[in-house]
């Protein structure tokens, strides 16, 4: 029998920061004989408050170096309001697949709802461009959809703070929406949103199914990989057997020796360093 193909190439993800951490965590878990290349553009979040049109930018940037510096073989944006404002133009512009974070988050939510009222929530950005709203209308679920734009979570994660009494006051303000609606399923629309699981969970209660695109994004990765050999455009194959130790590597935009601390915190012992983008300050 010919041996499966091979492709050692790493697979490329960027997030305005912290937050993609979160979908790096499951693609580790779940593909743990991959090599990973993550840029934190830290230097520049958030994302959420600036126009789409400059976050496609920056997203156009990252991606540029990810598949020309580091010779990706996959895409992952795992970045909510960047997916948002550039995820069509860079699966046009790129050689190699795109993947998003919103598809496989909706996928998760209309599968999680027995009530069919569901909600998203996620940064002014994200909302404001109903990226998605069109997902779950296009899946054609029956559902009731509830949107809420949650400004600041980003920053209390971004410093580290996700458990403050500061952020659960917030929370119980700008869930307050979803609340009224009486949602029981909450799609975690920001990839920073996770780290504040257990606020969220306090302020709409344990009886409403808290939904993280992380794991779909990562399974989706997977199905894609075992789907036999590449046509154009797409990855060929997963790196090496189950038996291989992938590694990772992380890029900071902004302050290293800050992204290395936190971001060890909220990843695990995956993020032993972190290197400068060479666009940082």
């Amino acid at each position: 029998m010919t041996p499966p193909a091979v492709d050692d190439r790493p697979i490329g993800m960027f997030d305005s920061g912290f937050g993609g951490l979160t979908v790096a965590r499951a693609f580790i878990d779940l593909l743990p004989a991959e090599d990973l290349v993550y840029v934190g553009d830290t230097g520049r979040y958030p994302y959420g408050p600036r126009s789409l049109g400059e976050v496609a930018g920056f997203a156009h940037e990252i991606a540029r170096f990810l598949v020309d510096e580091h010779d990706v073989k996959l895409l992952v944006v795992a970045c909510n309001t960047a997916a948002a404002a550039a995820l069509e133009a860079l699966r046009d512009e790129l050689d190699v697949p795109v993947m998003g974070v919103i598809d496989p988050g909706v996928r998760s939510l209309v599968r999680a709802t027995d009530s069919g009222h569901v909600g998203v929530i996620g940064t002014v950005g994200t909302v404001r461009s109903g990226a998605y709203q069109r997902a779950v209308a296009a899946s054609g679920a029956a559902v009731d959809l509830t949107v809420a734009a949650c400004p600041g979570f980003v920053e209390f994660v971004e410093r580290g703070e996700t458990g403050s009494d500061q952020v659960h006051v917030l929370a119980e303000r700008l869930l307050a929406p979803v609340i009224e609606a009486k949602v029981d399923a909450l799609l975690l629309g920001c990839t920073h949103y996770p780290f504040l699981a257990r606020t969220i969970t306090d302020v709409v209660g344990r009886d409403v199914v808290l939904v993280s695109s992380a794991e779909e994004t990562a399974f989706e990765a997977l199905a894609m990989f075992g789907g036999g050999p590449a046509a154009q455009g797409e990855p060929a194959a997963l790196a090496a057997s189950p038996d291989r130790v992938g590694t990772h590597r992380f890029i900071s935009s902004g302050d290293v020796d800050r992204f290395q601390e936190l971001g060890a915190r909220l990843l695990g012992p995956e993020l032993g360093s972190a290197e400068r983008a060479p666009w940082g300050g």
